[in-house]
């Protein structure tokens, strides 16, 4: 997954983000999660760290880049024998049909987990979560695939939730790192 990641969804440049912040790089995971080989790994990867919160009865994800993620991990949940449902969690209700913030069968005081692509601040997360809770749920904790260490997984902490992180930033830039320093002592043996 982590190779997967690297070569579809790391960008360098400049980049707005969700918060405002800019920053020298970017991860868009949909290119990778979309990819059939990606759905499948990020199902099993996230369904197993499912293991380390409270068990839940459900798997949340925010549009867009959380939805395919809640997918994948109730799609492998099932093939495991342990199904899960999906939800997904709006930022703004529609303006037409249910107008519903959260889709999907969402019991009062299911228990639910939520799934990010990436978490930078944690704002948008923590907005869902206020959504899910308004909506009837017990969110129980929270996976991410990827942490921006930027202090977004502290702040979901701080509201009382546990939080999983597969990658964070250093699985990305360290390799970086690596790959600069082996080619400088190439280039310096030449």
């Amino acid at each position: 997954m982590l190779d997967l990641l690297r070569k579809l969804s790391v960008r360098r440049g400049h980049f707005v983000l969700a918060s405002g912040a800019t920053s020298d790089f970017f991860v868009d995971c949909k290119p990778t999660v979309l990819t059939a080989q990606g759905h499948h790994l990020v199902g099993e990867l996230m369904l197993d760290a499912l293991r380390h919160l409270p068990k839940c009865e459900a798997v949340a994800g925010v549009a867009l880049g959380g939805c395919p993620l809640a997918s994948a991990v109730s799609l492998m949940s099932h093939i495991r024998g342990r199904p899960m449902s999906a939800l997904y969690v709006r930022k703004e209700a529609k303006d037409h049909g249910t107008k519903n913030l959260v889709e999907g069968r969402l019991d009062p005081g299911m228990k639910v987990v939520m799934v990010e692509d990436v978490v930078t601040t944690g704002g948008s997360t923590l907005r869902a979560i206020e959504t899910l809770r308004e909506a009837g749920a017990e969110v129980v904790g929270v996976v991410v695939l990827v942490d921006r260490l930027e202090g977004g997984v502290e702040n979901i902490r701080r509201q009382g939730l546990e939080v999983v992180a597969l990658y964070t930033r250093n699985d990305f830039f360290e390799a970086d790192a690596a790959l600069s320093s082996t080619l400088a002592d190439s280039t310096m043996a030449d």
